[in-house]
């Protein structure tokens, strides 16, 4: 069983369904609204507990009804939260706009994420001493995740970075110890200063460039119907997607994410077919459900498809 940290992200997810995006100017009617629990830290915190991972979180909740629901909600996913820290802002919070295509846009107010800091990181240090894997997005400032990350492979544990929300920098002291960068096609191409791609040739052509420019080697990039593009030590592949009806594609992404750090062989090359498949299978269904936590699958239905499909 995995130990699994996550630095990351704890926020409410406003989720309003509309027909489609409004133009500039333009006001149009939300069909519906529900508020839910999400933010990337937490989704893939979610779904590597529920494939079996033992996980600790690291972040940040404002001293407020929804931060203390929150940690509430994570200790009932059998997650360890002594080391998420009350602040003395609001608890983070995503807008989604969530089309009627099931493609989505979001808005995010950072709130106590945007609080975390190094003396949090030196604090929670006991639990990454005890990880075998730390991941980490960047929704939290990049000093904690650095801190994090530094300690990480002080204490022999592998890094998992998700470069999201989409930028063109991330501090090169943070890539200097990332041992997998799982981005998607627009966050891989920003960081290259390239145009988005799903093109496999193309993305074996970009492998060298995220060594040369960012001292990447080993990274995986979802292409969302398109399956997820590899190149571990060197080799790449491609994992195909499976079918979906999807209407809601929050937490598609963070489900794969936390499904690798849940599975992935320490070599992370072991059994990297596998935990593609896998974690490919679980945001398959993910997709399919409405919200984001609440649409995040448990190890036995991912067995159950993945049955299905062979």
């Amino acid at each position: 069983m995995q130990n699994v940290v996550i630095i990351g992200s704890l926020n409410i997810d406003v989720l309003q369904k509309l027909d489609r995006l409004p133009t500039v100017g333009e006001t149009i009617s939300i069909n519906s609204k529900s508020t839910n629990f999400g933010g990337k830290g937490a989704n893939q915190a979610v779904a590597a507990a529920r494939q079996g991972a033992t996980v600790s979180f690291i972040g940040g909740v404002g001293e407020d009804p929804e931060g203390r629901s929150y940690i509430d909600l994570l200790n009932e996913e059998g997650i360890h939260t002594d080391a998420i820290y009350t602040k003395s802002v609001p608890t983070g919070t995503a807008y989604i706009m969530l089309e009627k295509n099931g493609h989505n846009t979001i808005l995010v107010y950072g709130g106590a994420n945007m609080a975390l800091s190094l003396t949090d990181i030196d604090q929670a240090q006991d639990l990454i001493k005890r990880a075998d894997v730390v991941v980490a997005q960047l929704e939290v400032p990049q000093d904690a995740i650095k801190r994090g990350f530094e300690l990480a492979h002080q204490y022999g544990a592998k890094t998992i970075l998700n470069p999201a929300p989409v930028t063109d920098y991330v501090d090169p002291d943070i890539l200097k110890n990332t041992d997998l960068l799982v981005p998607n096609e627009t966050e891989a191409a920003a960081l290259l200063g390239l145009e988005p791609t799903t093109d496999y040739e193309e993305l074996v052509a970009r492998t060298s460039l995220f060594k040369d420019k960012l001292a990447i080697e080993n990274v995986i990039i979802t292409l969302g119907e398109h399956g997820a593009f590899y190149a571990i030590h060197g080799k790449p592949g491609l994992i195909k997607s499976f079918k979906a009806d999807a209407i809601d594609t929050t937490a598609a992404g963070d489900t794969f994410i936390g499904t690798i750090a849940a599975t992935l062989a320490a070599d992370l090359s072991n059994n990297i077919e596998e935990t593609l498949t896998k974690a490919s299978i679980a945001s398959s269904i993910v997709v399919s459900r409405p919200g984001a936590i609440p649409a995040i699958p448990y190890q036995d239905e991912i067995v159950t498809k993945l049955s299905s499909n062979n």
